[in-house]
């Protein structure tokens, strides 16, 4: 009994986590600026990965225009911006981009790359 009351109630935390994770609102404009002077030079100006710098990297940047990338939810793609990606070269950017930054810059990903559940 308790174990189920511990299910249902970390069931709906999580599923409510993600459901305003996805509803989370930046401006995209702002969030445009941020991305070209801070993500372009590895993700490309198509989001696409094709950065000038992307080149010399071993672990290629995230194309976010593919469906692997589209398909993530907002909470997993804020991860990845302020925490970083493990064993690539996408850095963490806690300590230089605002909360508000990392939600304009994840605004204009979904923009530009929305999102798209994978069925």
């Amino acid at each position: 009994m308790n174990r189920l009351l511990v299910a249902s109630v970390l069931a709906v935390v999580c599923g409510s986590s993600w459901v305003s994770a996805q509803a989370l609102l930046g401006n995209p404009k702002k969030g445009e600026a941020i991305y070209q002077q801070h993500c372009l030079r590895c993700h490309g100006e198509k989001l696409d990965g094709n950065g000038p710098d992307g080149q010399y990297l071993i672990i290629k940047p995230a194309d976010f225009q593919s469906l692997q990338s589209r398909s993530k939810g907002d909470w997993e793609m804020l991860v990845a911006i302020t925490q970083g990606v493990l064993f690539s070269p996408m850095h963490g950017w806690r300590d230089r981009l605002t909360e508000e930054q990392v939600r304009d810059v994840l605004s204009y990903i979904r923009m530009m790359a929305p999102f798209s559940a994978v069925s």
